[in-house]
């Protein structure tokens, strides 16, 4: 199911990229055309929400310039809903996520030191 990132509000990346590997063998996980999969934890708060959900989201390459603390862009975002014996979740995978640049941050356009503090002697 396409998840429509523009209505995810902000996005942060808090677990930074790490290799995706199988937990019963521990090998790496590779996509259909092997790539190595990548797996980052994403903050994700609606604008008119105060709370904030965390996903995981695999993506097919490593991702550049992506760190713990980062506002980043999700690209093609697919949840896929799935169950295993008595466990089931949904998971996501996105076909890239970068850094978000800083005319997309919702202080974007905003001027600098626009408050009363640090007023003038």
């Amino acid at each position: 199911m396409p998840i429509d990132v523009a209505r995810l509000g902000n996005c942060l990346c808090v677990v930074p990229p790490e290799v995706r590997v199988n937990p019963e063998t521990g090998a790496v996980r590779k996509d259909r055309d092997g790539n190595t999969m990548y797996v980052v934890g994403i903050s994700v708060r609606q604008k008119d929400r105060r709370r904030a959900d965390v996903i995981e989201v695999s993506v097919p390459a490593e991702p550049r310039g992506v760190s713990e603390g980062v506002p980043v862009l999700i690209a093609d975002l697919v949840a896929t809903a799935w169950s295993i014996g008595d466990r089931s979740g949904i998971s996501f995978r996105a076909s890239g996520i970068t850094p978000a640049g800083p005319s997309s941050g919702p202080s974007a356009g905003a001027p600098a030191n626009r408050g009363k503090s640090g007023g003038d002697a």
